[in-house]
């Protein structure tokens, strides 16, 4: 993180704030602060707040700095095995419009055709800084390829340059966890604690986890951190596309889930949990207890401050974020307290969305004056 990232950082964590309050928060000198400050409003990353200053007093009055959540935005894609979805956010990480898809075939070019045609109607509504994409499998951020995606059939596919292509936006892609720990980071419930250390399990039709120290988000040398869709966790029994049984992957899947319960789609499950079909509860509460059990091996394995998982049963449904807890200190040896350390995620009915445009927003807010983000 540059100044001027650190500046708007301390902006998003305080404001309406002080440039002085800001100048403490970072240590930067009070004429860093105001240069710096001048070329984030004159770009709309933030704002003057009048409304928000204090009553006058003597000397010159304070007027307080906040984000600009409305001259500027930035386009989230998530790919998922079934549908694509593509979204505007603020720089607050709030989504303002969000469509889904299906996929008319899930071969790379197809998928990102209808993609960047999406992303051309949304670029009407704001003046748009970029473009992050999140996916499942194997994601090599730096060079923003997906070099595998099993489910999807995907392989070394440069998602980064093909969309930049079509949208000419600077375009920047990652895994599902790795994007949305920075959302959690940036955003969450429990950023701050986030930001010292953390680990994200995302439980979809595909399964990944990333985790972090001191702020950064841990890739591999080879961006290959986070594979976890073959952990073997105890009651799994689904046989995995791998030839295995047990696979985490293959027993918690949305795929399994929707194919055991005989609903259409996840979201038809969901809305049978919410009214109370026993079935589908029993299905979610079972997929809480395996979710639960592979979050107890990371607990133990990295003693996070906090582990967030981002399932639909926990996100959504009542009570499976205690069925997924219980569990969790069930076969957790690390001593840690459950309640505080594991959370579910705090975008519930936006994580797709947020998960792309997490992305793209992280590399604002680590260099929001550099010429390639705005």
């Amino acid at each position: 993180m540059d100044s001027a990232g650190a500046v708007l950082r301390a902006v998003l964590d305080h404001g309406p704030v002080a440039r002085s309050s800001v100048a403490r928060a970072t240590r930067l000198s009070a004429a860093s602060i105001s240069g710096v400050a001048t070329s984030l409003l004159s770009r709309g990353l933030i704002r003057e707040a009048p409304e928000a200053a204090g009553r006058p007093g003597i000397g010159r009055p304070t007027v307080p700095l906040v984000i600009d959540a409305e001259a500027v935005a930035v386009i989230g894609v998530h790919i998922a095995v079934p549908h694509a979805t593509v979204a505007l956010l603020d720089l607050r990480g709030r989504v303002i419009e969000q469509h889904r898809e299906p996929h008319a075939g899930r071969d790379p070019a197809s998928v990102l055709d209808r993609v960047a045609e999406r992303i051309g109607r949304l670029r009407r509504r704001r003046r748009v800084l970029g473009v992050g994409v999140a996916t499942g499998g194997w994601v090599d951020a730096v060079t923003g390829t997906v070099v595998e995606h099993p489910a999807l059939g995907w392989r070394d596919v440069p998602v980064a340059a093909t969309l930049s292509r079509a949208t000419r936006f600077p375009v920047r892609v990652d895994s599902n966890s790795r994007a949305l720990l920075r959302a959690e980071q940036l955003f969450g419930a429990v950023a701050g604690r986030a930001r010292q250390s953390a680990v994200h399990l995302f439980a979809g039709n595909v399964v990944d986890v990333a985790f972090a120290t001191g702020g950064v988000v841990h890739q591999g040398p080879r961006s290959a951190a986070g594979a976890v869709a073959h952990l073997n966790v105890e009651g799994c029994t689904e046989r995995c596309s791998c030839g295995r049984t047990g696979c985490l992957q293959a027993a918690v899947s949305e795929q399994t889930l929707v194919r055991r319960s005989g609903a259409t789609d996840l979201l038809a499950l969901v809305t049978a949990a919410q009214e109370g079909d026993a079935r589908a509860l029993g299905l979610f509460h079972e997929r809480a207890r395996l979710v639960g059990r592979a979050a107890a091996l990371l607990l133990d394995l990295f003693d996070p401050e906090v582990l967030v998982v981002a399932e639909a049963g926990a996100n959504r449904v009542p009570a499976c974020l205690a069925t997924l807890r219980a569990e969790v200190a069930a076969w957790s040896a690390a001593g840690a307290d459950v309640a505080r350390v594991v959370h579910a995620t705090s975008f519930p009915t936006t994580v797709l969305a947020v998960a792309g445009g997490a992305v793209a927003l992280d590399h604002i807010y680590a260099q929001p004056l550099s010429p390639a983000r705005i």
